[in-house]
């Protein structure tokens, strides 16, 4: 039988999205957040994991311990200096060199890979033909979506492009976190490959730590104000004017204690500022100037309080691949009320734990707000299932444990039937 750590061993690739950086720094996106909690959790459940970045300082450690399972590996690739991610496939031939550099001196061959972004999945494709690794590959942006809608596009597009067809139709299993992220691989990338659907997780330690009363009186609202909340980019894809008009012409107006909070920064002078400036006059123009709260951006720190203290938040997006609100929100145990578009349909579960309006309907959307207002006890029971489902599908936890099994799978499929390239591992 195969060695236990041997088989329970995995790689996780994040070329450019260093996974030891500080998340809520500068550069930690939703790649680094997404690669170094999964790692953890991963380790949780047994996996011994390591976790492979380039080194863009030498100031900067070879090797982080994260956890007793989990570590970074950074790996030099061209100069050990920061390089703009357009810039970094030239430096991956040298990336995979240093990788198989690595494993020689550790005595490892990592039969298991997970690639993050496309640059990682060009290093994981040279291993699985190198060395017969089962490949894995979650894209976090897919270019096809991304240079739609852009106006210049840059000149490693068209070798992204490439690349990311390629990984789909090369790799074991690929990773959508939702299924309008899998619909666009099918419609913009390649029909063939295999997709599995496992979502982005949430910090469910940090959103839902404060109840409705604690969170209230941190924020000076009132226990009675019916409190609708809005959180995100100005926008107007995010849809805030459905939004703002549906609480004009709500029946609850007439209610002292009625309060809409619209969380969120902007800059003068820039397409969020002017947009934030048109929904003011919105605003106005419907009289709920006195009720309507404009915070500004939110830092991390007050965020939960806000879900905490809401009777209801409202996700109105035209267009939303993930919708990461509605789960921070529920998360809170607030049930939410979103367009019924791409990644909401999959995390908001209709009259379970929220509602869905289609984009844009303002009298859905107003009916919707007012139901669960005006229905405290539903709203409570609501909330409950919100959490529940974040728990088991987008607690990080729920991730790992759901990518946990995908790995197992695929390691019992390749024992079952060796693949050819298997014996070109001893004269690499």
């Amino acid at each position: 039988t195969m060695n236990l750590a041997t088989e329970q061993r995995i790689a996780l690739i994040s070329v450019h999205g260093d996974p030891a950086i500080e998340i809520g720094k500068e550069e930690a996106g939703g790649q680094n957040v997404y690669v170094r909690h999964v790692g953890e959790a991963l380790a949780e459940l047994g996996w011994q994991v390591d976790m492979f970045t380039r080194k863009v300082n030498v100031k900067q450690k070879d090797i982080v311990e994260h956890s007793p399972n989990c570590r970074t590996i950074r790996l030099k690739a061209g100069n050990v200096d920061f390089v703009p991610r357009d810039y970094i496939f030239g430096h991956l031939p040298e990336f995979v060199d240093n990788f198989l550099k690595f494993q020689k001196d550790n005595g490892i061959i990592y039969s298991l890979i997970h690639t993050n972004y496309w640059l990682s999945s060009w290093v994981g494709m040279q291993l699985k033909q190198k060395q017969g690794s089962n490949l894995v590959h979650t894209y976090h942006s897919l270019g096809a979506v991304k240079y739609n809608t852009v106006k210049t596009v840059p000149l490693i597009a068209s070798t992204r492009l490439g690349v990311e067809k390629q990984i789909l139709e090369t790799a074991q299993t690929i990773v959508a976190t939702s299924p309008q992220e899998q619909e666009h691989m099918r419609s913009l990338v390649s029909k063939k490959g295999n997709i599995d659907i496992i979502p982005c997780g949430t910090d469910i330690e940090r959103f839902g730590c404060v109840d409705r009363k604690a969170a209230r009186a941190e924020l000076g609202i009132p226990s009675e104000t019916k409190l609708v909340l809005y959180v995100g980019r100005f926008d107007q894809r995010k849809g805030i004017e459905t939004l703002v008009r549906a609480v004009g012409q709500s029946k609850l107006l007439g209610t002292e204690d009625f309060k809409l909070i619209i969380c969120g920064g902007s800059r003068p002078g820039h397409s969020d500022g002017k947009e934030r400036d048109r929904i003011e006059k919105i605003v106005a123009e419907l009289g709920i100037t006195q009720m309507t709260e404009f915070p500004g951006r939110v830092s991390q720190k007050d965020l939960p309080f806000y879900y905490g203290a809401a009777d209801v938040c409202v996700v109105p997006s035209h267009y939303e691949p993930f919708g990461l609100v509605a789960i921070e929100a529920m998360a809170s145990f607030t049930p939410v009320v979103a367009s019924d578009v791409g990644g909401l349909q999959f995390t908001v579960v209709n009259e379970e734990t929220g509602l869905l309006a289609p984009p844009q309907d303002v009298p859905a959307f107003a009916n919707a707000i007012a139901r669960i207002l005006m229905d405290a006890l539903w709203a409570e029971e609501l909330g409950q299932a919100a959490r529940k489902r974040v728990e088991k599908k987008f607690s990080w936890d729920g991730v790992a444990m759901q990518l946990s099994e995908l790995y197992k799978s695929l390691s019992q499929q390749s024992v079952e039937q060796p693949s050819l390239e298997q014996p070109m591992v001893a004269n690499s």
